[in-house]
């Protein structure tokens, strides 16, 4: 590794609303001479819009967009092909910057290592180059916050579990936990709500939609259409706090 070498920041930004932003992010985002943030094509990216009124004016800005994959399907060997090929992409952009002495804060909304796309980066870059994780609130937090009752208390125990799961895996998962927090809802909403019903949750869940952003929308799953959602939304079902 070399001595002369930037240091990779993975800065968690939060799930949506700016005041959720750390002080420590807020400070070595606005020191940093290189700013990146995921994107897709044509956008800028939710960890962008977020941290917007903190990037410095005389920052590079790195835009790792995405690539046009909607018509392969995220299973196939094509897409995660075409998918690692543009991370590892992304990550000489990013080792060209640090190689070159200057630090770079990777923007990540939510958490960097709580499903964020910064892993990507760390993984190829950790050993090459310094690099360092400031964590942010999670959107879990956020939309718990939002709930009329703790997500987790006395001896539950939470089970994250993301909703892409195949659909035995998910039913599974879904029985072990006391409160459980359903991430990457998407279009996966029909089968998981479809699964609820079926272990008698549904009553206890609720549907979070961009969790502390401007659009956000928290309500009981029971008054959900249950049509696809978007990408950023969540089922949580508090746990009962039953003691052992």
């Amino acid at each position: 590794m070399s001595t002369n070498s930037g240091t990779l920041w993975g800065l968690g930004v939060g799930p949506g609303d700016p005041e959720l932003m750390t002080l420590k992010a807020v400070r070595l985002l606005q020191a940093s001479p290189v700013v990146a943030y995921f994107c897709r094509r044509g956008g800028s990216g939710q960890a962008r819009a977020i941290a917007e009124t903190h990037i410095p004016a005389s920052a590079t800005e790195l835009a790792l967009t995405y690539p046009v994959t909607t018509e392969l399907p995220h299973d196939s060997p094509e897409y995660r092909e075409r998918i690692e090929a543009f991370f590892d992409q992304a990550a000489e952009e990013v080792a060209a910057h640090l190689a070159a002495g200057r630090d770079v804060a990777a923007l990540n909304e939510g958490d960097p290592f709580y499903y964020g796309s910064f892993m990507h980066l760390q993984l190829r870059l950790q050993g090459r180059h310094p690099v360092a994780v400031v964590p942010g609130v999670t959107s879990t937090q956020a939309a718990a916050a939002g709930l009329p009752r703790p997500l987790v208390m006395r001896d539950d125990a939470l089970h994250v579990i993301p909703g892409t799961l195949p659909t035995e895996r998910l039913r599974a998962a879904l029985t072990e936990g006391d409160a459980v927090a359903i991430m990457k809802v998407g279009t996966n909403l029909p089968r998981i709500a479809g699964l609820l019903d079926e272990l008698d949750l549904t009553s206890r869940a609720w549907y979070v939609e961009s969790a502390s952003g401007a659009g956000e929308r928290i309500l009981p799953l029971a008054e959900v259409a249950r049509e696809k959602a978007p990408y950023f939304s969540q089922i949580l079902i508090p746990g009962e706090g039953v003691r052992r």
